[in-house]
């Protein structure tokens, strides 16, 4: 069975514990900014909750475990309740993804504070909080690509002017293709690979030297 999965056995609890966190506040990230940017619709469709069953998606979530990607529910989004539609749209959009940063970066903090601070970390901690840490960033870097559905995209139509986002409106039907052909077909060592596998050794490596000195080395 171990050979049909994206993680080895042992790791699968640590994998869904670290999805229900993570995907569950990265959505109700985007339910809140939405919300206080006056936009009710995620609420008023219980999504502004820390209930994970309100966020997962069950296929979503278990490609996670097969495929190594995966989604949570999308959070509805009315534009028309934005005073400043553009700004409302950046922030929103950018909040999921900073909702996984945070969480990695906590993570890494309290890795190298235990570390630090010289107590005995069991090993199955070690084992949870790295799963954890690489995940969140992952996802944070993930959702970040700027290609439909994901919040990089959203970003994008946000910034470019209106004439650009109608024409990338009318290509957003085949977005979810687009998407899982440039994931899961051998396309993805051209151009998904070569972002994660750059910006996350990058983003993993200057934070660790930062909690480094700041709780081991100091």
């Amino acid at each position: 069975m171990e050979q049909f999965l994206a993680y080895p056995l042992r790791d699968i609890p640590y994998v869904a514990i670290t999805l229900i966190i993570a995907f569950t506040l990265h959505e109700l990230a985007h339910a809140w900014v939405a919300y206080k940017f006056g936009d009710p619709t995620a609420k008023n469709q219980g999504r502004l909750t820390l209930n994970p069953i309100s966020h997962l998606d069950p296929i979503g979530t278990l490609l996670i475990f097969i495929a190594g990607f995966g989604w949570a529910k999308p959070v509805p989004v009315n534009r028309f309740f934005f005073k400043n539609p553009r700004l409302a749209g950046v922030c929103v959009s950018l909040a999921g993804p900073l909702s996984n940063f945070v969480l990695a970066t906590f993570a890494l903090g309290l890795w190298y504070w235990l570390i630090g601070n010289g107590y005995t970390v069991p090993e199955s901690l070690l084992a949870f909080l790295n799963i954890f840490i690489g995940l969140n960033m992952l996802l944070f870097i993930f959702n970040l690509i700027p290609l439909p559905p994901l919040d990089g995209y959203r970003v994008i139509a946000d910034l470019v002017p209106n004439d650009w986002r109608a024409k990338m409106t009318s290509i957003e039907n085949y977005g979810g293709l687009i998407f899982l052909i440039l994931v899961i077909t051998p396309l993805s060592q051209y151009t998904i690979s070569p972002i994660l596998n750059t910006l996350l050794p990058a983003i993993m490596e200057n934070l660790s030297a930062f909690f480094y000195t700041l709780f081991v080395r100091s």
